[in-house]
């Protein structure tokens, strides 16, 4: 694997990568990827995937049409446990991404920077969860999430980082981040799996 090669650079880093490879993959249907993502936030990945699956429900099972979304009662949406602003903000997802002709094509033409920009014009819709969107469903190898709490404690004990300050802690996280590049996402995925055991 050569993104093993690269980060092993990093002394730091080296115990880290002994785990073995980790794998990138796409997912289709990023609109939708985005309303999981919404759905998921502030709740355990068990919860979020008993949620994310009562939606699919909805619609036989299977990824709705953004219109369907649209068109679906608020109460029904609550009632397979959104918050009332979920509800709103997964709508907004389907309304935007409807009215500005997001796809995976689209989108799969397009830097990582810029699809921050335009995705978090939605409200409800921040920065790390478009990062885990470029991550986890368009397979984008060169992303690292600063403002993602695993990645800063993970980093904070690894590379002996302060956590008191949280400006300075981010731009140490960043300038280490930076010789991880062009596979900043791999890094991030040992880290959370250092992490996680």
């Amino acid at each position: 694997m050569e993104y093993l090669k690269h980060l092993q650079k990093d002394k730091k880093l080296k115990p880290l990568l002994q785990s073995g490879p980790l794998k990138i993959s796409k997912r289709k249907n990023v609109p939708v990827r985005l309303m999981a993502s919404i759905m998921s936030q502030q709740l355990s990945t068990k919860v979020a995937a008993v949620i994310y699956q009562r939606f699919l429900d909805l619609y036989n099972g299977t990824d709705p049409e953004l219109s369907k979304v649209l068109k679906t009662p608020d109460e029904k949406l609550r009632a397979i446990g959104l918050s009332n602003a979920k509800v709103s903000y997964v709508k907004n997802v389907a309304a935007f991404c409807l009215e500005h002709g997001i796809t995976d094509k689209t989108l799969a033409k397009m830097e990582n920077e810029a699809i921050i920009d335009l995705l978090v014009q939605i409200k409800g819709v921040g920065r790390w969860t478009v990062e885990m969107l470029l991550m986890f469903t368009l397979g984008r190898e060169d992303v690292f999430a600063v403002d993602d709490l695993g990645i800063q404690q993970a980093m904070c004990n690894i590379y002996q980082i302060d956590p008191a300050d949280k400006k300075t802690m981010k731009t140490t996280m960043k300038n280490i981040s930076e010789k991880w590049a062009p596979y900043q996402t791999y890094a991030c995925m040992h880290l959370w799996r250092w992490k996680d055991s």
